[in-house]
């Protein structure tokens, strides 16, 4: 019997859902789940100091310590792989199992597809998990990113207020719900459909093709202007902070420079700074733009 090993990371439950729609059209008996947890969990919900301190060894992708796992077969078939963009960067939990050995030999030679669960950036976080699956020796044949599709700054209020308050409601009940909407979780059956068919036919080619035929993904310009920026900022401060921050007294002030930069670059600055870049520079990069955007959305690596 083939089998599919589906790994992930969860800290809201939000990702469990999408995993969980995302499986329906399996048959149950080829599905091994695998959720990680970190040695030593993140609090949740979070506070602000405990958020942004992950940040340096976020964007430098460097590994935790997991709590042990095991496998049930040394080869599957497919693998599932879910996680969420922290900093840019894939989740360091996400990061840890991509680093691990054991999981790194049962990459080789094996099919992958990726489901994406977050806010709204996810290009750069997904561009390091295709360098990892390379150098493990697996094929990345399917990227699914489920995100909140309210505008940038709406959805940094309603992610921080559930972020830390743990509950995921309307913030005033003035702002719309945080997250993945309703109707996306549940579109994720309809992705599972796909790649099930991909799977009984051991067909991979088309599949990511596919997945974009349906329309649900898409990477907004301001967002791909964003990303394509940010990361380097990140890590900047990243090496600032790990190299300057030589004691908890001097890394926490450290970081709390980067926490109020970060707000106002968020706030302030991003959207002077978008407005001019769609006014006077993205109405001549059109053709530029759709490439990004495609390569993105797709599954191959520079």
């Amino acid at each position: 019997m083939r089998r599919i090993l589906v790994v992930n990371y969860s800290q809201t439950g939000q990702l469990n859902e999408i995993i969980d729609q995302f499986l329906l059209p399996f048959e149950a008996k080829t599905v091994e789940r695998l959720e990680i947890h970190p040695a030593k969990p993140f609090v949740f919900p979070w506070t602000t100091d405990e958020f942004f301190d992950k940040m340096p060894e976020c964007v430098l992708e460097e590994p935790i310590e997991l709590k042990p796992f095991q496998f049930s077969a040394e080869h599957y078939d497919l693998i599932v792989l879910g996680y969420q963009p922290w900093f840019l960067s894939p989740s360091l939990p996400i990061t840890s199992i991509l680093k691990d050995p054991s999981f790194k030999s049962r990459m080789k030679d094996t099919p992958v597809v990726t489901i994406i669960g977050g806010r709204n950036m996810w290009i750069n976080s997904q561009e390091s998990i295709k360098k990892l699956i390379k150098e493990a020796g697996g094929k990345l044949v399917g990227n699914i990113p489920f995100m909140d599709r309210i505008s940038n700054l709406v959805s940094a209020v309603t992610i921080l207020h559930w972020m830390l308050t743990g509950r995921k409601d309307s913030k005033w009940n003035i702002f719309p719900l945080p997250g993945v909407s309703r109707d996306d979780i549940k579109s994720g059956s309809r992705f599972g459909s796909i790649v099930r068919k991909a799977f009984e036919k051991n067909e991979y080619g088309q599949l990511q093709s596919q997945i974009l035929a349906t329309g649900l993904i898409e990477i907004p310009t301001d967002i791909l202007f964003i990303e394509q920026r940010a990361k380097k900022l990140f890590r900047i401060w990243a090496n600032l902070i790990k190299k300057k921050g030589t004691t908890p007294a001097k890394r926490k002030r450290l970081v709390g420079f980067f926490k109020y930069y970060l707000l106002i670059a968020l706030f302030m600055v991003a959207p002077v700074i978008l407005f001019v870049y769609n006014l006077l520079v993205a109405p001549f990069t059109g053709n530029t733009i759709k490439k990004k955007k495609e390569y993105f959305c797709g599954v191959e690596t520079n």
